[in-house]
């Protein structure tokens, strides 16, 4: 029995070892996409035009104060979200109206986002653009609660992983923090005049 829960204790470390290790690597290789896009964008920005679709552009998300600097990825399935945090496709794209949802794991890139408080400020980078924001606010609900990933009138960024931060098995709940944007490349932001998103499906078609 002994060896057995050796055996057991060693493969799960191998196998957590091996998930962390694909996370690291898929940043790594997601990192130089990203210098390659910022070379492209920095060299069509003389002519005006970039070759670029909006589903291949990559997002930035740095949160200083919690130490995160990620590039992330479309989509917020499994295989997407074990790459990095992931834009929810059918919500707005960072620094665009309305309400861009990023969700990530709890115990990788979110880990820290419960220690986020009304007025820490997140920043993002796109497109060339640099975006900030600033936190309102947060909310513990039921995975079933979709009223956060809501659209927005005004631009707004939102946070999602799985809460408790530190549950054994499968978080119960979830954490949301809410953001609103108020820099933009280095400029204060009026609301009524951010970006205008771009149409996209309804978020609970």
């Amino acid at each position: 029995m002994s060896l057995t829960l050796i055996v057991a204790g060693i493969l799960l470390l191998g196998y957590v070892g091996g998930e962390y290790w694909g996370t690291y690597r898929s940043q790594k290789n997601l990192e130089a996409a990203w210098q390659n896009q910022a070379a492209a964008l920095n060299a069509s920005s003389q002519t005006h035009q970039t070759s670029i679709s909006p589903e291949q552009m990559l997002t930035r998300l740095v949160v200083t104060k919690i130490g995160i600097d990620a590039i992330v990825v479309e989509g917020a399935s499994r295989k997407d979200l074990s790459e990095g945090p992931g834009h929810m496709k059918q919500t707005a794209e960072p620094g665009e109206a309305g309400n861009a949802v990023v969700t990530g794991h709890r115990d990788t890139f979110f880990r820290h986002i419960h220690e986020l408080a009304k007025g820490d400020q997140i920043q993002v980078q796109r497109n060339g653009r640099s975006f900030v924001y600033e936190v309102t606010g947060r909310r513990i609900v039921m995975p079933e609660d979709i009223s956060v990933i809501n659209p927005t009138k005004d631009a707004e960024l939102t946070l999602i992983t799985c809460y408790p931060t530190y549950y054994i098995g499968p978080a119960p709940k979830r954490l949301v923090v809410f953001s609103r944007l108020i820099e933009s490349d280095g400029q204060p932001v009026n609301q009524a005049q951010a970006t205008q998103p771009v149409e996209a499906p309804g978020v609970n078609q």
